[in-house]
């Protein structure tokens, strides 16, 4: 398997990737529903509240065969033995501190670690690391950010989120160092 278990085959398959906060539990079906219309076959739900935290188990048990489910704001050893007991295919984290790092190296699923200064792509370089999440994409600098990344560090890929939306997503499409991005305006638009 390659590095970070295969995260690059996934953020290849999926340009744009649903980042998902549910509220309720009225909204979980009809969320998915509503991307598998629109052809969209990932999301990722971030682990911010008990809603969401169910909705993980609910969206992979009913949905697992359609979407890929993948988990956010996985900051610890428990988050991430929430992802292996409800087999997600993908993890997410929103900084890559050591200690997170040494958890992921050790999980069979692939992670996504989140950066946003040179200093934290170092570090996630220095675990193997070559696949990272740029967060919060527009205020750590966004597209001219990333511009300066590729000339440092020209084999790693980024999906940025956090101020990606609808009116520059595609600015961080266009970029060589730029794998897929993440947002939540997609779930927004046109329902």
């Amino acid at each position: 398997m390659d590095k970070q278990n295969g995260i690059r085959h996934i953020l290849f398959q999926h340009e744009v990737i649903p980042v998902v906060t549910f509220s309720t539990f009225d909204q979980i079906e009809h969320t998915v529903n509503q991307l598998l219309k629109r052809e969209i076959k990932c999301i990722e739900i971030t682990l911010r509240n008990e809603v969401s935290r169910k909705a993980v188990s609910l969206v992979s048990e009913k949905y697992g065969h359609q979407i890929s489910v993948g988990v956010g704001t996985v900051i610890n050893l428990d988050d991430i033995q929430f992802c292996e007991l409800n087999n997600v295919d993908f993890i997410v984290s929103p900084g890559s501190p050591s200690y997170l790092l040494k958890y992921l190296n050790n999980t069979s699923i692939p992670f996504l670690p989140g950066v946003s200064t040179i200093n934290d792509i170092m570090n996630a370089m220095e675990y193997g690391c070559d696949t990272l999440k740029f967060f919060p994409a527009e205020l750590s600098g966004g597209v001219n950010m990333l511009k300066q990344f590729n000339g440092l560090f020209n084999r790693i890929k980024f999906c940025p989120t956090g101020g990606v939306n609808e009116f520059n997503y595609q600015d961080y499409l266009s970029l060589e160092n730029v794998i897929s991005v993440g947002g939540s305006w997609i779930i927004k638009e046109k329902k």
